[in-house]
């Protein structure tokens, strides 16, 4: 009988700062990864959209430059922190290619969009966490 060649695969991991979607990635290492594979995996941190603070009245806040600049930092470092949190757990896949994409948007709809723009063949992602701002 002929050996059955595994297909590389391309694993995209939809990531956040709750436990649902550390506990989904520790799953599929456990789970949908098998040993010398040459599959990929793709963590997806997708940043909420930029904040719109309104009044009743309708009128908007104005924010400085410093405070915008200092808030996109504030962003960029939690999804550094989160996508570091979850390559530390990919440590130990040898064979496994490990890369990290930062979007912005709306999760449901970037996670989708990025599913078929990648051509994923697996997604995993937790269930029922809310990131920091819905807390």
């Amino acid at each position: 009988m002929a050996d059955v060649v595994a297909k590389e695969r391309r694993i995209l991991v939809a990531v956040d700062e709750g436990e649902q979607s550390m506990h989904a990635l520790s799953w599929c290492l456990s789970n949908v990864i098998s040993e010398n594979s040459k599959d990929s995996i793709l963590l997806l941190y997708v940043k909420p959209p930029p904040a719109v603070y309104t009044t009743l009245d309708g009128t908007g806040y104005l924010f400085s430059s410093d405070i915008m600049a200092a808030m996109d930092r504030y962003g960029y470092d939690v999804a550094q922190s989160v996508l570091e949190k979850a390559k530390r757990m990919c440590k130990d896949l040898h064979d496994v290619k490990v890369e990290s994409i930062v979007e912005q948007g709306d999760p449901r709809d970037v996670i989708c969009q990025m599913t078929q723009r990648l051509g994923v063949d697996v997604l995993v992602m937790g269930s029922r966490g809310y990131g920091l701002i819905k807390r």
